[in-house]
């Protein structure tokens, strides 16, 4: 089923909007959710919610590619998550990987820093699109869909050290690149 058909099943309320997204997209959100989550029970409601959030969201939203819409749902509802779980406890997975970046970027503090919160998103892509093509996919691996440094090694057939060698790189070239761009980091 094509994007287009499902997204014209949720403008037309279709129950069946639901099914073949989870049919289509399933795999993909929970991938999203556990590497965040780490536990399969909280990703499945997490994607659940995603399910949700879209039937609400869709119409009026008429996204034009729809994995990458719902990805992002889906990211934000575990990131939430993972903050209301690690209240009390840390996952230590996801937590490193929020600290590699800490370094790089700082996180917009007010509702008026949301300008500014594009403008910083626009220059990262900009980076990433300057980088070669291993290099944007191990970091867009990594920072967005969570995958582990095990997970990485195996996927680019390469060790844990280069892979680790690589990303510390590549978060130096985009410190000092947006320093050079006026970011105060």
């Amino acid at each position: 089923m094509t994007d287009d058909s499902i997204i014209a099943q949720f403008w037309e309320r279709s129950e069946n909007a639901i099914s073949s997204t989870a049919e289509k997209y399933g795999r993909y959100l929970m991938k999203i959710a556990v590497n965040i989550l780490r536990f399969p029970e909280d990703a499945e409601e997490c994607v659940n919610d995603t399910y949700y959030t879209a039937w609400k969201q869709i119409p009026p939203d008429h996204p034009q590619k729809l994995l990458p819409y719902l990805g992002r749902i889906t990211r934000c509802l575990a990131l939430n998550r993972y903050d209301y779980l690690t209240a009390q406890k840390r996952n230590s997975d996801f937590t490193v990987q929020l600290t590699e970046l800490e370094e790089c970027l700082s996180q917009p503090e007010t509702v008026e820093s949301q300008y500014e919160s594009e403008e910083l998103s626009a220059e990262i892509s900009k980076f990433l699109r300057s980088l070669d093509p291993e290099k944007r996919r191990l970091f867009v691996r990594r920072y967005w869909f969570s995958d582990s440094i095990e997970e990485l090694a195996s996927r680019f057939r390469m060790s844990e050290s280069k892979v680790k060698s690589i990303l510390f790189r590549v978060r130096k070239q985009l410190k000092r690149h947006l320093e050079s761009e006026g970011y105060q980091i």
